[in-house]
Formats: C-alpha cells, sequence, structure tokens
C-alpha cells in the first residue's frame, strides 16, 4: 500500500507521521501518534487532532497542544497516479525551536565567516544583517546599519534610489553589478555585488546582496585594456551611446600625468555621495566629459543625464527650459515638463552656469534648497530628485566679484567641487592624446597615419593650447585630413596654412629652431642627407632598424624619410 510505504518511509523525519487521503480520511499512522492521539483508520485525522480542525478551515502549518505538550503540525501533498495524499508530520514545538535557534546561531556563524560582504534588509527596507565582510568592504560597522533603514544607512535618504527596493517589487536579481558604495580615508571602494529577493509562498519577504571588493582585478582589467588599446586598432572607435543620455565614462579619459590621476580619484569620490557638484576648468578641457562619467559612476547611472548649456539658451527661455510651463503661462505656453523634471532621479548638468542671469541664479537657490520647482504660471509644487552638477568655465571667485554669479549660489552648488587644470599644466597628458587623436582620426578618414615627426611633436608639445583638448583635437583631425594617403607620419608640412602661420609666428619661432637643432634627420630634401641614409643602410646591409638606431631616430620616420627622398636598394635592383 502506497500509504504504508510512505509513512515508513518519512518516520525518520518526524516524531509523528499521519497519511491521509485528499478528505483527510486516516490511511497510516505511525504506533506514537496512534498513542498519543484516537485516531482511528477511515476516519477523519483533523477531529482526532484537535477539534478546532473539525472545519478544515485552520490555516497549515499549527500550533496543537496536547497534554500539556505544544506541538507543531505541518500538512504536505503527494500525488501519484491520479491519487491526492496527505501527509502530517507532527515535531515538539520546543525541539522545533531549539532547532531553529541552532540552524539561526549556525547560518549566522557562517555568513560572519565568508569573505564575501553580506547585506540582508526587509520588506520595509530595514537591515536585518551586516556581515564582517562587508564591515571591510565599506568601513562601516554593524551597530551603525542594521536595524537603519538602507538610504538612512547609506546617506542617498530616498528610498527610490534603493537597489533592494526595487529587487524587492520586481522580484528580479541585480547579477554581477560593478559600483562603489562608500570611500574610507578619500579612497573609494569598488565593489562587485548581485542582489536577489527571498520569495516565499509568492511573497517577497526580503532582499540579500553578496559582494566582493574587486578593486586589484578592476586594477588588473585597466591595465590589460589598455594595453590593448596600444597595441591594437579597434575595429570601431566611433562614440558609444549609453542609453540614458551619456556618451562617456571615466575610462574614455585620456591621460597618464599625476594631475589627471588625482582629479579621477576626486571625480570618483564625488560620485559615491549624492552632493551637488561644481565642476570648475577653462573651455575645452572636458567638463561634460568629467560630469557624465560621475554620473555613470555612481548608483543614479541607469536613471537620466540631462544636460543644457546655459550660455546657448536666451534669457527668456531658460527659465521654462529649466522649470516647465503649465497652458496659460504665457502666449502659446502649453503643459510642457522642465529640464529638472525630465532628470527624475538622475543628474542635471549645468553647463556654464556663469551665463545664468542673476535674476535666475536667485530662483536656481531656492530649488537647492527646497527640491522643488514651480511650472510656470502656477503656484503648485514638485518635488525634485535629481542630482545637480554645475560647470564654469571661470574662476567663481572673479564670476562673484564681477557680480556674475551671486555668492549664495556658489556656497550651494560648489559643497563639492572639481577643478580640472588645463592642457598646458599637463604635458605627458599632451602626447597621450596626440596618440589617440591621430588613431581616431585616421581610422575614421581611413588613412595610415601612425605617429608625426620630431620637429612637429616638439612644436604641439611646446605649444599653450588656449583651447585645451578641443583644440588639439581640431588640429590633429587638420593634419591627417592634408596627410596623403599613403604617409604614415604627420610633419610641419601638413598644416593648415592658416596654423602654419601662426605656429611659424615670431613667438613660436624659438620653438622651431630648438627643435631643428635636435633633430639627426632633417626633413628637408637635399643631397647631403639622402646620402648620409643611403649610405647608413648600405652599411647594415639595408637593416632600417639598425640604421635608425645609428641615426638617432625611429624606424617609422626613416622609414618615411626613404620614401620621401626616393632612396632605393640598388643591390635588391641588380
Amino acid at each position: 500500500m502506497i500509504a504504508a510505504s510512505l509513512g515508513q518511509l518519512l518516520k525518520s523525519f518526524a516524531e509523528h507521521v499521519i497519511i491521509t487521503d485528499a478528505i483527510a480520511n486516516a490511511l497510516w499512522f505511525d504506533e506514537s501518534a496512534a498513542a498519543l492521539f484516537p485516531l482511528q483508520v477511515g476516519e477523519n485525522a483533523f477531529d482526532a487532532l484537535a477539534p478546532s480542525f473539525a472545519n478544515k478551515a485552520e490555516p497549515l502549518p499549527a500550533s496543537i497542544e496536547k497534554d500539556g505538550k505544544e506541538y507543531l503540525l505541518q500538512r504536505h501533498l503527494f500525488a501519484q497516479n491520479e491519487q491526492t495524499l496527505q501527509i502530517l508530520l507532527l515535531n515538539s514545538a520546543t525541539d522545533v525551536l531549539a532547532s531553529l535557534k541552532l540552524k539561526l546561531v549556525c547560518y549566522e556563524e557562517i555568513i560572519q565567516s565568508m569573505n564575501e560582504g553580506i547585506v540582508l534588509s526587509d520588506a520595509e527596507g530595514k537591515v536585518l544583517m551586516y556581515n564582517k565582510a562587508q564591515e571591510k568592504l565599506e568601513g562601516m560597522k554593524q551597530e551603525e546599519m542594521v536595524g537603519k533603514y538602507l538610504w538612512d544607512a547609506y546617506k542617498y535618504y530616498d528610498p527610490k534610489l534603493s537597489e533592494h527596493q526595487r529587487v524587492l517589487e520586481t522580484r528580479k536579481p541585480i547579477i554581477s553589478r560593478y559600483g562603489v558604495h562608500s570611500c574610507i580615508a578619500n579612497i573609494t571602494k569598488p565593489v562587485k555585488y548581485s542582489s536577489y529577493p527571498i520569495i516565499k509562498d509568492n511573497q517577497a519577504l526580503a532582499v540579500f546582496s553578496i559582494s566582493i571588493n574587486d578593486f586589484h582585478l578592476k586594477h588588473l582589467l585597466d591595465e590589460t585594456i589598455e594595453v590593448k588599446r596600444n597595441i591594437i586598432i579597434p575595429s570601431t572607435l566611433e562614440k558609444r551611446v549609453l542609453h540614458n543620455g551619456t556618451t562617456y565614462t571615466f575610462d574614455n579619459i585620456k591621460g597618464k600625468s599625476p594631475a589627471l590621476k588625482k582629479i579621477i580619484r576626486e571625480a570618483q569620490n564625488i560620485a559615491t555621495h549624492q552632493t551637488d557638484v561644481l565642476i570648475v576648468g577653462e573651455t575645452g578641457t572636458g567638463k561634460e566629459l568629467f560630469a557624465q562619467s560621475i554620473h555613470n559612476y555612481s548608483k543614479r547611472a541607469s536613471s537620466p543625464f540631462v544636460a543644457i548649456n546655459c550660455a546657448a539658451i536666451p534669457e527668456n527661455l531658460l527659465e521654462s527650459t529649466l522649470f516647465g510651463t503649465v497652458k496659460g503661462a504665457f502666449t502659446g505656453a502649453t503643459n510642457q515638463m522642465g529640464l529638472f523634471e525630465h532628470a527624475q532621479d538622475g543628474t542635471l548638468f549645468l553647463d556654464e552656469i556663469n551665463s545664468m542671469p542673476l535674476v535666475l541664479q536667485s530662483k536656481l537657490i531656492r530649488v537647492l534648497e527646497e527640491r522643488e520647482i514651480r511650472r510656470l504660471g502656477t503656484n503648485a509644487v514638485t518635488p525634485i530628485h535629481c542630482k545637480i552638477i554645475s560647470a564654469s568655465n571661470e574662476d567663481p571667485k572673479k564670476l562673484i566679484e564681477n557680480q556674475k554669479l551671486r555668492s549664495d549660489l556658489y556656497y550651494r552648488i560648489a559643497r563639492t567641487s572639481l577643478l580640472i587644470p588645463p592642457l598646458r599644466e599637463r604635458v605627458e597628458d599632451t602626447e597621450v592624446l596626440i596618440d589617440y587623436f591621430i588613431l581616431t582620426a585616421s581610422r575614421k578618414l581611413n588613412k595610415q597615419i601612425k605617429s608625426l615627426t620630431r620637429e612637429l611633436q616638439q612644436i604641439l608639445l611646446h605649444y599653450r593650447w588656449p583651447g585645451n583638448i578641443r583644440e588639439l583635437a581640431h588640429v590633429i583631425d587638420n593634419l591627417v585630413i592634408n596627410a596623403n594617403p599613403d604617409d604614415e607620419l604627420l610633419d610641419t608640412e601638413h598644416l593648415p596654412m592658416y596654423l602654419k602661420d601662426f605656429f611659424q609666428s615670431p613667438q613660436n619661432q624659438e620653438i622651431y629652431q630648438q627643435t631643428k637643432s635636435t633633430r639627426p634627420i632633417k626633413s628637408a630634401i637635399n643631397p647631403a642627407q639622402k646620402r648620409l641614409i643611403q649610405q647608413t643602410l648600405e652599411s647594415v646591409d639595408w637593416s632600417v632598424t639598425k640604421a635608425a638606431k645609428i641615426l638617432g631616430t625611429t624606424r617609422q620616420n626613416l622609414q618615411y624619410h626613404i620614401r620621401k627622398l626616393g632612396i632605393k636598394n640598388h643591390a635588391q635592383a641588380d
């Protein structure tokens, strides 16, 4: 009989086992259950267990009291060959509680001993568990975290930004996410984590995250990627759209100077906090590139990034563009959201904020203080949740002195400031950027340019670049455009006339003379130079590498002059 076989099999799993049919008539029970309850085969088992079960409405599992002892009753269904059986298991509640307590102690000890960080929150968003590994990852203490709401513990103060709450609502895990949740001693702590919902009886009860410190792995990956970039020409160098209104991340910032590395670290640190930011830098230094990178490095990366240049919008339209309008606010006005609302819980980037009218600056102060806006034409307020990043291409202190920037606005937007140094102060970055722009322009224009002559290199490195990176990219583009299809080196002859005139102006002549005097191979075509290269090549059996070493130049530069001077290997021709 199936009931008896099943009962015998389950005896080791519970103190008392009862098997019934689909309508609760007893089919089999063990001796201990029969000694404790007046069970009869063929009769309703619930009637024997407790009168309260007679109507079978009692929810299971449930507690049953017998002879002063409490038992926990659990029910499971078993179906086979169109026959449904009910399995009733009874265990001493005291023993069950003791077992649960033991399991809880064991589970907690296991979790506290793990190398991976664990954060567990309940359905309300309160932290239930925060293990020792997570303490090391984030530099916080369990007592500071347990019992607090996640948004209060992590100080972003908005439940809508909580990934745990998002996982709870969607019931979908977030797998292998990379982000920065904290900063210890001004050093950001990158973490790779996954978050999972805990679902029981179709109800989402809690969410837990598993985190590992991915700093060393990320550092190695960054180095590997950079090496590959320097060796392999990518199949495409077009901008990559990230579908949140941005194109750039910190990986797009090119350079190797200590000043740039420091500013990137500062920006990554800023990204971990929810405060508003002011970025200061000359025109062309890449302020929006940093603003987008901060957005994509933060918890807001999945939300919109909305940018506006305050100098590009007429004064009479800037206010309605930022705050929005209601129908009838002015002639032709319609119900229209402003950029503060479009940004949602993402980032609003106000470029050239120093161009914003003073009257509008005073209204922006209130927005920053109250975190709410009013559309033009209504008194109704709308709360905003976006981070605000502002940028100025002039020194804020001078702007305040010249009454172009309100001091009270400055102190609010500059709670966290980022100063991007001009390119002339980062010569090491100029070298990297020259190579990068040559690579991208050559790829885009289907040219074969590999590098540039020493003379041109020295001119570019010594030039002060008042237009910064934007001007450098423009110059390199012009050089590549003017190069012949088979050229591999850029030279001064490739400079457009207006740039050639500028670089050869009196203030740049000194650079020209210095670079020419240090070049072992002159770019001008003359018999002496041709004879020198010819003799050197013949002396080393036409080994271009050895000849370049003797002549004090690069292999690419020597190949360029061989073609330019029409030097032939006569021995090979014979």
